[in-house]
């Protein structure tokens, strides 16, 4: 059983090690903003919405209980959640994907805009760091990093990139 994790754990590494040479980052703003999608920088994959495989490795990394690891992903939200206000403010909110699993995600707004309009219903797209949880797992990091030790995240919703 150990010899399997110890397996996996290398394939998942050596995945994300490919993945994250493929997606270099996207460059950050010094200040919170909203910008049309046109008007955006680059999104940091090779098209222009995410493939199965994209939330397929959501999956993955739920299956392995994994933790920091770079995910990119659509779905429909399903849930509008209460504002996170300890600490550093978080909207939260979640997302059903393809696949059928529901991760959280948690957009620090202090550093980046508030999705604006969020509705149920609503696709959105978005990149940040996955943490495994018993209920799906969270996507945080999905703004950019003031200390430039994080990749670039963000959120896609109606025609807008909020990182």
């Amino acid at each position: 059983m150990r010899r399997v994790f110890l397996v996996v754990s290398a394939v998942v590494g050596l995945y994300i090690a490919v993945r994250v040479a493929r997606h270099p980052t996207t460059p950050t703003s010094p200040a919170p903003r909203a910008v049309s999608a046109s008007a955006a920088p680059a999104l940091p994959r090779a098209t222009e919405t995410p493939s199965l495989s994209d939330n397929a490795a959501i999956m993955r990394a739920f299956t392995n209980r994994a933790r920091d690891i770079r995910v990119d992903g659509s779905g429909s939200v399903s849930r509008v959640l209460p504002d996170d206000n300890q600490g550093e403010r978080h909207q939260r909110f979640l997302v059903l994907l393809p696949t059928g699993q529901s991760v959280l995600i948690v957009h620090n707004i202090d550093i980046a805009p508030r999705v604006e309009n969020l509705r149920v219903g609503d696709e959105v797209e978005f990149e940040g760091e996955y943490v495994w949880n018993l209920k799906g797992g969270l996507v945080h990091w999905t703004h950019h990093d003031p200390s430039s030790r994080h990749r670039p995240g963000w959120v896609k919703h109606a025609g807008h990139v909020y990182q």
